[in-house]
């Protein structure tokens, strides 16, 4: 088992985002975490990403647990996330966007390696590498924000919202990133509105409603659950 949550409780000040939440995430799995606005989704990758400390529980990542380990020793661990929103470095150029993401990395030549990959996977990115990020559309903005994760060379990738936003076009192209990501070895933890989309990909998922999971199981299970279908897929 890659990650584990345990019995994770988390308040903002008096009010409790997460109750007791446990889940699990294998090696070479694409987990899903779906529900709505508001369920304490965001919040849960960012207490496993050490953004927020848990009152209580565990988050155990290759057998350690690190509730106490900062973000960024998180990071050099293996772990990536792809916040909500981008949040990509406006005034710098997508290439120096890039390199933020291998902070942790002190092989020169490895990260030129990871860099090539990156811009390899999305060629647009490389038309655009001395473009600043600010200027870039928000889906070649998620592009970056994914680049910029896979830097870290990450054995597992956390994203958030992934296609808010998006164009339609744009959403089918980072899903297929996402696979392909997948395909390459590295784990994903994805928090997605779209939750169609989410299981469609998905190995497993989970169900958060006001910060507990209420429901668990195969992405293709809950494709064809009609409580599913009704509350999250508009259909």
């Amino acid at each position: 088992m890659l990650l584990e949550i345990k019995n994770l409780n988390v308040y903002y000040g008096v009010i409790q985002a997460l109750k007791d939440v446990s889940f699990h995430v294998d090696e070479g799995e694409v987990v899903a975490l779906i529900g709505a606005n508001g369920a304490g989704k965001t919040t849960t990758l960012h207490t496993i990403s050490g953004l927020l400390k848990p009152k209580s529980g565990e988050i155990i990542y290759k057998g350690k647990n690190i509730v106490t380990i900062s973000g960024n020793k998180i990071v050099s661990m293996g772990m990536a996330h792809v916040p909500e929103g981008r949040r990509v470095f406006a005034d710098l150029s997508v290439a120096q966007n890039l390199k933020m993401g291998a902070y942790t990395r002190r092989n020169k030549k490895e990260i030129e390696d990871t860099m090539a990959m990156v811009y390899d996977r999305f060629p647009r990115l490389k038309e655009r590498q001395t473009q600043k990020a600010g200027t870039l559309s928000g889906g070649e903005q998620q592009m970056l924000a994914m680049g910029r994760a896979l830097m870290s060379h990450p054995d597992i990738i956390l994203m958030d919202e992934p296609s808010m936003g998006l164009s339609p076009i744009f959403v089918n192209e980072i899903f297929d990133i996402i696979k392909s990501v997948h395909k390459d070895g590295t784990t994903v933890l994805l928090v997605e509105q779209n939750a169609k989309k989410a299981l469609t990909i998905a190995d497993r998922a989970y169900v958060l409603e006001t910060g507990s999971i209420t429901m668990e199981g195969k992405a293709t299970d809950m494709l064809n659950n009609d409580s599913i279908r009704k509350a999250y897929l508009g259909e």
